[in-house]
């Protein structure tokens, strides 16, 4: 299989040592040939070594991969997940008001318009406080209980988009570490506390165990009765919903089709539509939705999200880079590296190809990744002087949200373009050594000096704008990197639908915690598990 790699690898190899300020020098065109602009964002990729050859290679990749039709299949609603047998179709829950998609003969479309008009007039009437606490009162902080899908997404959104809370403040616990809930419930009142159980099975181990612990914490300040009206439920089984008191209208369901990384343009987002209103909330999904259309209309170059996963291919699969960082020059974009983590790694982080056979190509890359500027005083040393080569992917919007605050944000946007040009030009040995000169220094001490102070410059990043961090442009970024890990991984020929991965530790999870409470023995255990579990009893304080 790894033949379909070939001919870019060859190309690879032919380019040899050159610099990629070398193909700026050639092409006085290059940075408005090698950007494109969709849904309110412009995405560069110039300072990369694609050239006119790789692309046109990419581009036959995707060609022979049967990208274009396997995107038509994804939203026309077949089963493209094949190891579930289930459609993915996230695109349907921001599709508007005239949409239709078919799921085995049926229009999903009505379900999907009715969930999003029930979250929406739960949101008003809780945020207008006509849905009370049985005390009385108003709900006037919301704690989302969930993990993975279900608070990666909703808690990089609210974050992102605090200028525009005017609800309930909102909380989220997702670790069974008993630390984080123990922190988050402490400085709240429960008498004004609502709690979103997010979990489509409503079995979630770690969300299930939180959410018992708010039930106890709930029922010892108020009783169990009215405390079941403290919870609203993000479930599809009904029965369990049931069987925790929680009323029927105060559960939003959602389809197999929706995968949980995919989730939060559905209910999974209910959070952030208390956050920070309806409207709002429709405006986030009106921006995912031109982003989408984008996808399916652009042409060629023009099309940002496949640029963006070609990029991507070309920098994992044909030079070799193991890893991505994401660094967003954008505080309140401090959670979408991790979101993105789970996104891409969960989603291309596989062995095997649809067929079932082993993969002899690299999957998906590595992804890290913390705003700047703070990552120009922890890592940016490695990306700029380490062994590795590490592509790296910079976001900055043109204007922030503190207008007072002004020039910090020139300060922010000038340190953002300053790293990806320090990145690509470097500094050599001949400007080195005349630095070290003008310090005075002669011989060996200044050769020795002057070769710390080498940068090898030729290190590959992309470079994605925007006007603001508005709701419509976070749905558009978000969307835009949904529909890159799509295109990866039918070019990697993989299931990015699936996570079979993340099972094998949740079966032996469960297998030991009774050896770890004492209940069961561990005998049967492998020796260092044994060693491991007899050593934290013994550790553990009388």
């Amino acid at each position: 299989m790894k033949v379909i790699f070939d001919d870019l690898k060859a190309h690879r190899k032919a380019q040899g040592k050159g610099r990629i300020t070398d193909l700026f020098a050639g092409d006085e065109t290059r940075a408005a040939r090698f950007s494109t602009k969709a849904a309110g964002l412009y995405f560069d990729w110039s300072k990369t070594m694609l050239d006119d050859k790789a692309v046109e290679l990419l581009f036959a990749l995707v060609k022979k991969r049967g990208v274009l039709e396997r995107r038509a299949a994804m939203v026309s609603g077949e089963k493209i997940n094949e190891t579930e047998e289930r459609a993915v179709l996230h695109t349907a829950l921001r599709a508007g008001a005239d949409a239709r998609v078919m799921v085995d003969g049926e229009d999903v479309m009505p379900g999907v318009r009715d969930t999003l008009s029930r979250m929406r007039d739960f949101a008003k009437r809780l945020r207008a406080g006509q849905i009370r606490p049985p005390a009385g009162g108003r709900f006037r902080d919301v704690v989302n209980i969930g993990i993975g899908g279900s608070d990666l997404g909703p808690a990089m959104a609210v974050q992102a988009l605090s200028p525009y809370h005017d609800g309930p403040r909102v909380h989220f616990v997702s670790n069974v570490d008993g630390a984080q809930i123990s922190d988050v419930l402490a400085g709240l009142n429960p008498a004004e506390t609502l709690v979103i159980v997010a979990s489509k099975t409503f079995t979630t181990i770690e969300t299930m165990t939180n959410a018992e612990t708010a039930r106890e914490w709930l029922t010892r300040n108020m009783g169990a009765e009215a405390a079941a009206l403290h919870f609203i439920a993000l479930s599809s089984n009904d029965e369990k919903t049931a069987e925790w008191g929680i009323a029927p209208e105060r559960v939003f369901g959602f389809e197999d089709w929706v995968g949980g990384r995919y989730s939060m343009w559905g209910p999974i987002g209910l959070a952030l539509m208390i956050a920070i209103g309806a409207d709002r909330f429709e405006q986030f999904l009106a921006g995912a939705k031109a982003m989408d259309d984008h996808f399916l209309t652009a042409e060629g170059r023009d099309n940002m999200p496949l640029m963006l996963a070609l990029a991507g291919v070309w920098h994992r699969q044909v030079c070799g880079y193991e890893t991505r960082a994401i660094l967003p020059y954008e505080q309140r974009l401090a959670r979408l590296p991790a979101y993105l983590q789970q996104l891409e790694m969960e989603s291309n982080g596989k062995r095997v190809a649809l067929d079932g056979r082993a993969l002899d190509y690299p999957s998906g890359p590595v992804v890290w990744g913390e705003p700047g500027t703070n990552g120009q005083h922890a890592f940016y040393q490695l990306i700029h002087q380490g062994t590795d080569v590490i592509p790296c992917e910079f976001m900055i919007g043109a204007d922030g949200h503190e207008p007072d605050l002004a020039h910090q944000h020139r300060l922010l946007i000038a340190n953002c373009l300053a790293q990806s040009q320090a990145l690509m030009q470097g500094r050599d040995m001949v400007t080195a050594r005349a630095l070290m000169k003008e310090k005075g220094l002669t011989g060996d001490a200044l050769e020795r000096q002057a070769a710390h102070r080498v940068f090898e410059g030729n290190r590959p990043s992309t470079t994605l704008l925007y006007p603001k961090l508005t709701p419509h442009v976070l749905g558009a970024i978000v969307a835009l990197y949904e529909h890159r890990v799509f295109v990866e991984g039918v070019i990697l020929g993989i299931n990015s639908f699936d996570q079979w991965g993340v099972e094998l530790g949740k079966e032996l999870a469960l297998a030991l915690e009774p050896v770890v409470s004492g209940a069961a023995k561990a005998d049967k255990l492998d020796g260092s598990t044994q060693a491991l579990v007899a050593e934290l009893s013994r550790a553990k304080p009388e």
